[in-house]
């Protein structure tokens, strides 16, 4: 879909009235996260709500009412503001439960005033009493339209409230969005705590977009904002710090939620931005969490960030980096790298140029005929290796079966898989990259087995 063609619609409110939760219902999906806990909300949060085949971009903000007592509360309702800004219109979110307060009189002056429409809704009303009490002189804010009654938790009441946010968008010359097929690639941006992460995106969108801050894991969640470059479409993904997982497993709650959120983002991307700090050294983190992006069908971009405050650089530093990544996570040794300042935005245009890349890459088909010869000049140079059994295993063919990643069958002549060495696997990984460009993405090599086939010729 054009995301410049849609409408989008901020959900504002005081803290714990449902905001989230309604951001959820609305673009039907679990991505931002439910607590108890006030001020859980952080980030601006946008997602896609259809409906009657037309689509809106909703934005999720943490609570007006938060105490302004740190940088990163100051950052919330900066966020918040920014959202009521650029909205085409805002969905006021109270609590029938609790009835308007005086923080929601508060809101609710100031959204009059604002010059943005507004439609009012009492969340929470799960009961048929709910939906009556919202019938009375006090639920009128500030002059503000009576609130529609809705359940986010249920449902209930929310297929009414969108009708009449269709309608008003109409009456603006707003309306809804018609769906097209254009495909976003999905980058997600990940790292442990403080490399920068939150500071890339937003030198990347140009805009305060994400709240950075230097207290480790401000961000809590998994967040998506979408842009369009070129004609071609993006979606990029901030997610929390991953510190180590006995840490998390032991504190649990909201961080525990956002590494969980985070470990699955990096599983639906198709490109993941593996951020590391120019100034220190590679922890056990990274190695932990390379692991994990190895694990998954993502390509990988590998992001040196903070470039900027190396000293004396040399084109021997570059390589010098280069040499440590390699011996500090020789598994993802096929990943390209990439030096950026988030601070000084350099080198931030070309990483959009290797995301295309690796996403080529992530596709890559090769021709039955190029592959059998790769199979024959891999068997010439190197045998297959025995592991189990007293024969050698013979290799018979080698093809394609998939891509995003590719995906590959060695057949060889054996009674089982394990009869051959899995360090062929890795030797023949390595041979076809020299001599296939698939470098960002990952390669996958199955085993099968086959007693009656001919041999290949070596």
């Amino acid at each position: 879909m054009n995301s410049n063609k849609v409408p989008v619609i901020a959900l504002i409110g005081r803290t714990n009235v449902g905001k989230s939760t309604l951001f959820n219902r609305l673009t039907e999906s679990r991505r931002a996260l439910v607590s108890p806990v006030a001020g859980t909300t952080r980030d601006r949060a946008e997602g896609e709500c259809l409906w009657r085949g037309r689509a809106i971009k909703i934005v999720d903000t943490g609570g007006l009412d938060v105490e302004l007592v740190s940088d990163i509360e100051h950052n919330v309702v900066a966020q918040s503001e920014i959202a009521m800004k650029t909205a085409d219109l805002i969905i006021f979110v109270t609590d029938v439960r609790s009835g308007p307060l005086p923080q929601d009189l508060e809101i609710a002056a100031r959204l009059r005033d604002g010059g943005v429409p507004v439609i009012v809704v009492a969340n929470k009303a799960e009961r048929i009493a709910d939906s009556l009490s919202i019938n009375t002189k006090e639920w009128r804010l500030a002059g503000l339209p009576t609130p529609y009654a809705v359940s986010a938790l249920r449902g209930m009441g929310v297929g009414d409230m969108l009708d009449h946010v269709w309608e008003t968008l109409a009456k603006l010359g707003k309306p809804p969005a018609e769906l097209s097929r254009i495909e976003a690639t999905r980058i997600a941006v990940i790292g442990r705590p403080n490399v920068g992460k939150s500071s890339l995106l937003n030198a990347i969108l140009g805009e305060k977009r994400f709240i950075t801050s230097p207290i480790a894991h401000t961000t809590r969640e998994p967040n998506d904002a979408r842009l369009e470059i070129d004609g071609r479409q993006y979606v990029l993904i901030d997610t929390a710090g991953i510190r180590k997982m006995y840490k998390v497993r032991e504190e649990g709650g909201l961080e525990a939620l956002g590494v969980e959120r985070s470990q699955n983002v990096v599983h639906r991307a198709d490109v993941v931005l593996f951020v590391v700090d120019a100034t220190a050294p590679i922890a056990s983190q990274e190695r932990t969490l390379a692991g994990l992006v190895q694990e998954s069908s993502a390509g990988v971009i590998i992001v040196v960030n903070k470039w900027d405050l190396i000293p004396n650089k040399t084109p021997e530093t570059i390589n010098a980096f280069e040499r440590m990544l390699v011996n500090s996570i020789p598994y993802m040794s096929w990943a390209p790298v990439i030096f950026v300042s988030a601070l000084t935005s350099q080198r931030i245009e070309k990483i959009f140029e290797l995301v295309d890349l690796v996403q080529s890459h992530r596709y890559a088909q090769a021709t039955d005929a190029e592959l059998d010869t790769f199979l024959r000049s891999a068997v010439k140079k190197h045998l297959p290796s025995r592991h189990k059994g007293p024969a050698y295993p013979t290799a018979l063919g080698f093809t394609q079966t998939g891509v995003a990643p590719p995906s590959y069958h060695l057949t060889i002549k054996a009674k089982t898989e394990d009869v051959l060495h899995p360090s062929y696997l890795r030797f023949l990984e390595n041979r076809l990259r020299e001599q296939i460009d698939i470098s960002g993405t990952p390669i996958r090599i199955k085993v099968k087995t086959a007693r009656s086939v001919a041999n290949v010729k070596t």
